[in-house]
């Protein structure tokens, strides 16, 4: 088992990559934290790990909430008495609102959500992992924190920051043992589409230009697999940068 002994938490793992990523890590024996503002559903994901043989309980948080952050990290401690991965997964869509749309209470929400709430997770745990000079932090971005139309101009400057989050991380907290990579999916089969509510027609417009050359839609299974090479020793030397899933799509 790759992870055998590690404590890890999953934003966002009530449905989704973040289901996925919680699945595959405790059938490689990690002890997980499901963390989703939808408490119900993350409790039916704990249901699945642990009628498999798997560890895992459930935390109610959102991540743009300082204080549900607080306690995610702190109940896990708690729980498990420490922390080794951090898998910040969580995220929402931007209706595909272009800049000249965009209000600041949308701007904001995105922000809140894609980029702060990493940030906060990342800034609550990074005191465990430097006690014990070891941690993995791996960060959902997106190919549209790549590229500059793959969604509205909200969750693409959101994203581009969570990439440049990641670099900064990953590099500065090398010395102490602590590895901070990213995953950019392109097109995946999830329920993040619940996350849009009437997108903008123009922005929508613009953003699908691309997808007639994009080869083919991926599944949350096929991301968890990149993140739990991302968050094993098998990525020992890999650090502060950004792993695209995309079936090809970005390299046209």
């Amino acid at each position: 088992m790759k992870l055998s002994g590690k404590v890890a938490v999953v934003t966002g793992a009530a449905s989704g990559m973040g289901k996925a990523i919680a699945q595959l890590f405790a059938a490689e024996g990690a002890k997980i934290v499901v963390s989703d503002h939808n408490i119900d559903n993350a409790s039916l994901v704990v249901n699945e790990i642990t009628s498999a043989g798997g560890v895992a309980f459930a935390v109610a948080a959102n991540v743009a909430k300082e204080v549900d952050v607080q306690h995610l990290i702190d109940s896990t401690v708690a729980e498990y008495g420490t922390l080794d991965i951090l898998i910040n997964n969580a995220g929402i869509m931007d209706n595909f609102v272009p800049a000249g749309d965009l209000t600041d209470e949308l701007w904001e929400r995105v922000f809140a959500v894609n980029t702060t709430g990493p940030m906060r997770t990342i800034r609550k745990s990074l005191p465990i992992f430097l006690e014990k000079n070891s941690g993995v932090i791996v960060n959902i971005a997106s190919a549209g924190g790549l590229y500059g139309s793959r969604a509205g101009a909200a969750y693409t400057a959101a994203k581009h920051a969570v990439v440049g989050l990641t670099k900064n991380v990953g590099f500065q907290y090398a010395p102490k043992g602590i590895r901070c990579n990213a995953i950019a999916p392109g097109g995946v089969a999830t329920n993040i589409s619940t996350s849009i509510n009437a997108p903008n027609a123009f922005g929508m417009e613009r953003a699908m230009v691309g997808m007639q050359i994009n080869p083919r839609t991926g599944s949350a299974e096929e991301i968890a697999k990149v993140a739990l090479f991302l968050a094993s020793d098998d990525s020992s030397f890999v650090n502060g940068t950004v792993v695209t899933a995309d079936a090809g799509w970005t390299a046209y």
